[in-house]
Formats: C-alpha cells, structure tokens, sequence
C-alpha cells in the first residue's frame, strides 16, 4: 500500500499564448517521438529474455513516461484559459513583469505565469506561488514583504509591464 498524501490544490487554469503554443508544440512533438520509441521497444522484445534485457526495461520506462505526459498534455490543454489581456495594467495580474528593488541596491525581475510555464531559474514564477500572491493587486513604488522561509524581506516594486497584447495571435 502506498503512502497516503492529500489532494493538491487545483492549479490555476491561466497561461500565456506562448506558453499555450510551447505546449502544443510539445505534444506535437511527442506523438513521432513515441513512434521511434514503440520501434525500439519492439526490437528490444524480439531480442529474448525480457527480464535481463537492458534495453527492454530502458525503452518501456521511457514509452511510460512519453505516454504518462501525453495524457496529461491531452487533458491539460482543454481547460487551459489563454490570458490576452489584462486591466488595469498598473497593478500586478497574471502575465506581469514585476521589477523589485530589494534593499538599497538589488534589483530582481519576475514574471507571473501559469503552473505549466513557471520556471523559477529564469524568473518565471508560478501565479500560486507565495511570492506571486504577495505581488497581487499592487502598483509601482508599493512596498511588498517578501516570504521566506526563515525571515521575510521588504522589497520595492520599480516596475510593472505586460507584454501578453504584444504574444497576441
């Protein structure tokens, strides 16, 4: 019996029109990509022994996890609202570029996107996130306290720009 975990709070449905055509294009992409992985599996049963066939147990793993993506992909894409737009621009919303000034001289930019674009390393955060949700609804020069795990941190909001107009199809 596996280890219980409470259900995860649903995700926002948001995301970018980039970020909406990266996943298609990644679904796209997956469909040829499972074809080659199938042809390989195939060779690797017709090798014999399955149970110490390297290759065998490699090819079904990977063919688990191209399958495993594209169901979430196939269910993901359907309940996905592409934002466009946002009002007011001079508030913080999905889809903002956010520039911090914390302390005298650090400045740190972040952009408020969808569960399936966050990408923290390149300043792509989660609209879910603590750090997103503090940022909500607030305007240029408005003071922000930042969480943290062990001590919390005040920091300026410099700026605000959206470019979700600018992805428009």
């Amino acid at each position: 019996m596996g280890r219980w975990r409470p259900p995860r709070a649903a995700a926002s449905p948001y995301i970018t029109p980039a970020g909406y055509r990266a996943l298609q294009d990644e679904l796209e992409a997956l469909w040829p990509r499972r074809r080659e992985v199938v042809a390989a599996l195939s060779a690797a049963a017709a090798e014999g022994d399955r149970s110490e066939n390297a290759e065998y147990i490699y090819r079904k793993k990977e063919l688990g996890g191209i399958d495993r993506r594209i169901r979430y992909l196939q269910k993901r894409l359907p309940v996905l609202e592409i934002v466009r737009r946002v009002t007011p621009p001079e508030q913080v919303f999905f889809g903002a570029e956010v520039t911090l000034r914390i302390g005298a001289e650090e400045l740190v930019r972040y952009r408020l996107v969808g569960e399936d674009e966050a990408d923290p390393g390149n300043g792509k955060i989660n609209i879910d996130s603590p750090l997103a949700t503090a940022l909500m609804k607030k305007r240029a020069g408005d003071e922000v306290l930042l969480p943290a795990e062990s001590k919390s941190t005040t920091a300026r909001i410099e700026s605000i720009h959206y470019e979700l107009d600018e992805e428009d199809e």
